[in-house]
């Protein structure tokens, strides 16, 4: 059977598959609580298989293994290792039971929420909306666009095709079936993603230009000796580490995984479970980025119009590995079924925030939510229409995730962790950690759109320092918030109902 056959019978199956669970689920997600957070009784295959395929996109496995795996060779593993350990052993050892229960006592379905419930504050809820809504825009858009150079260069299909194909398949798991459906769905699209990242790995190690494994790893860490990092290179590639590992820590599509967990059994069962598939699956996908120096001398040696584009790297790579008909077909299930699976996560939490949090209680205060879930599949189907027409910009797949990442766990991820442990944090300090996280991280989207050429001294254009900026703006709300409530301390009570203290 020759590619293209193969191609198009994939994507039949894989999306009558999204279509019979979605059609399956469709009776389950009648309100919004349903939609947003199902029945709360996830089970620890099922919580940690959907923050998996979550966490990892064609973004990761297009868009940073590729520019990683060319920037720093062999080191660019670190970030799929600290994937696997920051951002999910600790996430979960950290994050999760806490966060499951008081979401379960306190009947949160969302990050606002939380922040409305721990300070008292309705004004910290709706800025909290604003932000998750405008700037998971760009993350999704990204996801969109870690398909396109692989839909051009190894697959043969028009990169436009692909887009609508994942972006229909998200629309069908998402709005028939709500988050019930989406985790029956990333369950199966998980094992998808691990078959075929070991297949992938074996596939590239065996090509003729690599040679195997031991002659692989000699010959890339001999490149990566030639690459010759200076010290402004080790800083970037820890600020990618970082902001992919700990970055998650504040992400509210990933903290969402944790509401609807069924008890702290099936919580530590699910740390061991995550931890294992972030080990292959990232690291795995890393791996492959990092031989990219075997296959390529110069950027400009990328064939077509990929030429001197890093995102275009990788897919050249798998195609010049001379990969077979099944295999691709294979590649083509991994990469549509990880995308899906990430964007119907960033799509429920940025439309049902936006819908629970921000226009029900100003103009549906009496529905008794159905209404309010058929508003949020409205919103799913313009903010999927919304994040395709971004991800046509002339943008790279890291730069958008980055600016996305940044500015989002700049701003939350310091109030949200430091509520679960430190009483003393009032609503001085969180706020001030929001807005001083949120500020850090804006630079680079901002030299994006208006000041291109403005650039920092050793580290280069302002743009680019994605990463750079959010590992800053998740330092700086870490400090803002413990410095001003220690500052304002007494001005305000602690919250007894969200750490279940009796009066």
């Amino acid at each position: 059977m020759t590619q293209k056959p193969v191609i198009l019978i994939t994507i039949a199956i894989y999306v009558a598959f999204i279509v019979a669970i979605g059609v399956m689920n469709s009776k389950k997600s009648k309100n919004l609580t349903e939609f947003t957070v199902g029945k709360r009784n996830a089970g620890a295959w099922l919580s940690a298989f959907s923050y998996g395929t979550a966490y990892f996109s064609a973004v990761m496995f297009i868009g940073y293994a590729g520019g990683t795996g060319w920037k720093y060779g062999l080191w660019g593993v670190l970030p799929g290792i600290g994937n696997a350990i920051i951002g999910s052993l600790l996430a979960w050892l950290v994050l999760a039971k806490r966060t499951r229960e008081v979401a379960r006592r306190l009947k949160i379905k969302s990050m606002p929420q939380l922040f409305e419930k721990r300070f008292g504050s309705t004004k910290m809820k709706n800025f909290a909306v604003a932000v998750i809504f405008i700037f998971l825009v760009p993350y999704s858009a990204s996801v969109y666009k870690g398909l396109t150079s692989v839909c051009s260069v190894l697959l043969g299909v028009d990169e436009t095709v692909c887009m609508l194909v994942i972006a229909a398949a998200s629309l069908l798991i998402v709005v028939l079936g709500g988050y019930g459906a989406t985790l029956k769905a990333d369950f199966i699209q998980g094992f998808v993603m691990l078959v075929g990242v070991i297949a992938l790995i074996f596939a590239v190690m065996k090509s003729d230009t690599v040679g195997g494994f031991t002659e692989g790893l000699t010959a890339i860490a001999q490149k990566t000796e030639e690459i010759g990092l200076t010290p402004a290179s080790h800083l970037g590639l820890w600020a990618t580490v970082l902001m992919t590992s700990f970055g998650t820590w504040g992400l509210p599509q990933m903290i969402h995984k944790y509401y609807g967990i069924k008890d702290d059994h099936e919580v530590k069962r699910g740390t061991v479970i995550s931890t294992f598939f972030a080990f292959i699956v990232a690291g795995g996908g890393y791996f492959i980025g990092s031989l990219s120096r075997l296959f390529f001398v110069s950027l400009n040696d990328i064939p077509g119009d990929g030429a001197g584009k890093t995102d275009f790297l990788i897919p050249n790579m798998l195609n010049m590995a001379g990969i077979s008909e099944v295999l691709i077909g294979v590649i083509l299930v991994l990469l549509i079924a990880a995308s899906v699976s990430t964007l119907s996560s960033i799509t429920i939490t940025a439309t049902s925030t936006l819908a629970m949090d921000f226009i029900k209680p100003r103009f549906m205060k009496n529905d008794d939510g159905r209404k309010s879930a058929t508003l949020t599949k409205v919103l799913c189907i313009i903010f999927v229409a919304v994040s395709y027409l971004i991800a046509n910009s002339n943008t790279p797949i890291l730069d958008m995730m980055s600016y996305s990442w940044g500015i989002i766990s700049g701003s939350f991820l310091a109030p949200y962790m430091i509520s679960l442990y430190w009483k003393k944090l009032n609503r001085f300090g969180g706020w001030a950690g929001m807005l001083g996280g949120f500020i850090t991280g804006l630079p680079p989207v901002i030299c994006k759109l208006f000041l291109p050429e403005a650039s920092l001294p050793v580290f280069g254009a302002v743009k680019d320092l994605g990463p750079h900026f959010a590992c800053v703006a998740m330092a700086v709300s870490f400090a803002l918030c413990i410095v001003v409530s220690l500052a304002t301390k007494g001005k305000e009570e602690v919250n007894k109902e969200f750490y279940n203290i009796s009066a």
